[in-house]
């Protein structure tokens, strides 16, 4: 087995996991902010897909807010679902594929990381404004705003109150929020062995989609941005995972050579190299530790 391989097939351990995980996460909800656009441009994105959908005759948003509105039993939980789920399942499929699937823990890791980014760079290139900040007059609702005396939401997204300042409200665009539920549920569906792990994978994407529509958070074309980042993300799994993999390789050949010796263990090293000096010599010469015939003095005549 080579060296890459056998690096390749260690077993991944939880502590390099979670700290290559909140490196991550760190990054991308830190680059959420900093990927803060013009706001007049966030608000022309978001009319313009809904004018897109309205031409396509996808607009599902409006009629699905208007029922979450009215229909508090809907609204609440939808609220507290789109405020939660999204933070609690993700992490815990992640936990139950190190803990149970370790063999698909890794490419399944390195799928949702490179999608996670790449809707990154969709938030920096596409700032838009979800449909609860348009104008009411567009027709909706913002049933987080409404139901906030449930939750721990105040009137800005879904962080705690008082901490909106700290999320980007104008990243609406992939919806992650479908995008992550889409990974658990492939996660659920290929690697559970039962029937209630398989259905909860079917259920639980589409079950995020129409809260994220219905709560007026994302429109139906950012849910399809957000599955197709995903299957973008799946794509560039495998270059990920080489280019992963090739790194070390690539650090160690710019190191010296003697900083890249192997230690093969508590030896003691030979200073003289095999080098011995006989009495009376100056200048060692090569000689064999172990004497042969020719080393053996004569005898005396």
């Amino acid at each position: 087995m080579t060296e890459r391989a056998a690096h390749a097939g260690r077993a991944p351990r939880w502590w390099v996991e979670l700290l290559l995980i909140a490196v991550v996460y760190a990054a991308y909800s830190g680059g959420r902010l900093l990927a803060r656009g013009d706001v007049a441009t966030a608000v022309d994105h978001g009319l313009a897909i809904l004018r897109l959908e309205k031409s396509l005759g996808l607009n599902a948003e409006h009629p699905l807010n208007r029922l979450f509105t009215d229909t508090p039993a809907l609204g609440i939980p939808a609220d507290f679902a789109y405020a939660s789920l999204h933070y609690l399942v993700t992490p815990a499929v992640l936990v139950w594929l190190f803990r149970r699937r370790p063999g698909h823990y890794r490419a399944a890791r390195t799928w949702l990381m490179v999608s996670t980014l790449l809707g990154l760079v969709g938030f920096t290139l596409l700032p838009t404004c979800p449909p609860r900040l348009l104008d009411a007059g567009h027709g909706f609702v913002d049933t987080m705003a409404q139901f906030s005396s449930y939750g721990w939401w105040g009137a800005e997204a879904s962080a705690p109150r008082g901490m909106g300042a700290m999320t980007n409200q104008y990243a609406a665009m992939p919806s992650l929020h479908v995008g992550w539920a889409l990974w658990c549920g492939v996660m659920l569906w290929r690697y559970g062995r039962t029937p209630l792990l398989k259905a909860v994978g079917v259920a639980y994407p589409l079950l995020t989609t129409v809260v994220v529509m219905g709560t007026a958070n994302h429109y139906f074309l950012d849910a399809v941005a957000g599955a197709a980042v995903m299957g973008l993300g799946l794509l560039l799994t495998g270059p990920a995972t080489r280019l992963a993999d090739r790194l070390p390789d690539r650090l160690a050949d710019r190191l010296p050579a003697r900083s890249r010796r192997p230690f093969t263990g508590n030896r003691t090293p030979i200073v003289g190299g095999g080098w011995e000096t006989s009495a009376g010599e100056r200048i060692p010469g090569q000689r064999s530790s172990s004497a042969s015939a020719d080393d053996t003095p004569a005898p005396a005549r």
